[in-house]
């Protein structure tokens, strides 16, 4: 974001970045029990530069993302997502 914002609107911004992080067995799991469900997929992950000069990483919740869309199906696939994520961010967080 930061060399965008600057190259399109000669901006200056911290450092951001949107990390693409969608697995593609649970997206095409998602995608197979609703063709829909595209817009809704929880696959992108925040790194951001904190104004103490410290890092904030952050993602959606994939059940509160997802839950406009029905079907158990679904709302099991964005529990084994929210876990999977909970775990990376924990991850992160200690700096393992």
């Amino acid at each position: 974001m930061q060399a965008t914002l600057k190259k399109k609107l000669d901006v200056d911004f911290r450092r951001y970045e949107i990390l693409g992080a969608c697995n593609p067995s649970l997206a095409h799991r998602a995608l197979q029990a609703d063709g829909d469900i595209g817009l809704l997929l929880p696959c992108n992950v925040v790194v951001q530069e904190s104004g103490e000069g410290g890092t904030i990483v952050e993602a959606v919740d994939p059940v509160v993302q997802m839950s406009a869309a029905e079907g158990a199906d679904l709302r099991e696939l964005a529990g084994e997502v929210r876990s999977r994520l909970a775990r990376v961010l924990d991850r992160v967080e200690v700096g393992a």
